[in-house]
């Protein structure tokens, strides 16, 4: 029996410091896992920040290209209206030095069939004639009445002032004309 008591302190001695030792160890896993938790917390705060800097960024960069999209848009066309101002450049030349007014015509006319090409490649497109029909206000803009010269054109298109324009099938320029009351 002596040994028995003995032997017990003995056994709890162990017992105490095999709790101890868990005990110790559960304290260093929730220290570990607390550590990696912060650690993880750490990398997100850190991957959120750089995605949040890159996107910032991106806003940055495209809003500029935008401005220059904006910017730079009709350089294509002014380059391509450049040869238009060099040929009436020409025929002012030509003009003052060239008694025949038809010739002089002729040079300007096809330098308008010119101009209207270059247009057109971009979707520039002339209204069709108005004249005798019912005004639109889609496609017309009335800028007089004048009494109609027939009964059949009261409340029709009587004169166009201004040709009117589409663009892309949109209308730019609406068409100027003059309707009979």
């Amino acid at each position: 029996m002596g040994k028995d008591k003995n032997q017990a302190p003995e056994v709890e001695e162990k017992e105490m410091k095999s709790t101890s030792a868990q005990e110790e160890n559960q304290e260093q896993e929730e220290v570990s896992k607390e550590e990696k938790l912060e650690n993880d917390l750490a990398a997100l705060n850190d991957k959120h920040l750089r995605l949040f800097a890159e996107f910032e960024n991106y806003k940055r960069r495209t809003a500029k290209e935008k401005v220059d999209l904006i910017r730079n848009a009709s350089e294509h066309i002014c380059t391509e209206l450049l040869t238009i101002l060099d040929d009436f450049e020409r025929a002012s030349k030509a003009a003052e030095t060239n008694d025949d007014p038809a010739q002089v015509k002729e040079g300007y006319q096809l330098i308008q069939q010119k101009l209207m090409g270059i247009l057109s490649k971009e979707g520039l497109k002339p209204m069709e004639s108005s004249i005798g029909e019912v005004l639109d206000t889609d496609k017309h803009e009335a800028i007089t009445k004048i009494p109609a010269p027939s009964d059949d054109l009261k409340g029709k298109i009587v004169d166009e002032v201004e040709k009117g324009y589409l663009l892309n099938e949109k209308v730019i320029r609406y068409a100027k004309v003059v309707v009979g009351q």
